[in-house]
C-alpha cells in the first residue's frame, strides 16, 4: 500500500510541476519501462520509478541544471555545458536524490543516461533509454515501427538502431555529438559482431 501512496504522490507532483505535455510524455515512458521490465525480467518498480522522474529536471534553466550537477558531484563535460537537452539527465539524477529521496544507485543510473546512453548499460539503463524513444506518443522519429518490434525481441539489436538513427540525425543538424552516445554506439556494435 505504502508503494501505491508513493507513486500515486510522484504523479502528482510531477503533474504540477512539468508541463503537460511532457508530463503525458513521463507516463508514456512509465508505461513502457513497465512493460519492458516484464519482458525482460527487470524489476518493475525500478523502471516505474525511473521513467516517472527520467525528465524530471527538463524545465529548469540551465544554470540551475549546472549548479545541481555541481553540488551533486557529477562532472559535465564540454557537449554538456550549456545544453539542456543533454545536461537535465544529469540533473535530473541529482534531483531525484535530493527532492525525490530514491537512493537506488540502478534508478539514478538510468536517469543519467537515459539521453545519451553509455557502453555496458545495466538492463534497467537500456530499458529506460528504449522507454523514452518509443513511449507511445513518439510519433516522428525514424524506423519507430522497427524499433517498437525489436525493443521486445532482442533489447541490444533496438539499441544499435535507436542510436545509429540518433547519430544518423545529429549529422544533418550540424551540431556536435556527444562522445558517449558515438561509444555506445560502437560499443553495442562491437558486442552484437555489426560493422
Amino acid at each position: 500500500m505504502a508503494k501505491d501512496k508513493e507513486r500515486l504522490d510522484l504523479c502528482r507532483t510531477l503533474e504540477k510541476e512539468l508541463k503537460y505535455s511532457r508530463f503525458i510524455h513521463t507516463l508514456g515512458v512509465a508505461f513502457t519501462a513497465t512493460s519492458l521490465s516484464e519482458r525482460y525480467g527487470a524489476d518493475m518498480h525500478k523502471a516505474e520509478t525511473a521513467g516517472l522522474l527520467h525528465d524530471c529536471a527538463k524545465y529548469l534553466d540551465v544554470s540551475d541544471m549546472e549548479k545541481l550537477c555541481n553540488e551533486g558531484g557529477i562532472p559535465i563535460t564540454k557537449y554538456e555545458k550549456g545544453n539542456g537537452a543533454l545536461l537535465h539527465s544529469k540533473a535530473g539524477t541529482v534531483l531525484a536524490r535530493t527532492k525525490y529521496g530514491v537512493t537506488d544507485p540502478e534508478i539514478l543510473k538510468a536517469i543519467q543516461y537515459h539521453t545519451t546512453g553509455e557502453p555496458s548499460m545495466t538492463l534497467l539503463e537500456k530499458i529506460i533509454f528504449i522507454a523514452d524513444y518509443m513511449e507511445p506518443g513518439r510519433n516522428s522519429a525514424p524506423n519507430l515501427d522497427r524499433v517498437r518490434t525489436l525493443a521486445f525481441e532482442n533489447i541490444d539489436q533496438c539499441l544499435i538502431q535507436i542510436l545509429s538513427d540518433t547519430l544518423q540525425y545529429l549529422s544533418t543538424t550540424g551540431k556536435e555529438i556527444d562522445p558517449m552516445t558515438k561509444r555506445t554506439y560502437e560499443y553495442y556494435c562491437e558486442k552484437e559482431n555489426r560493422p
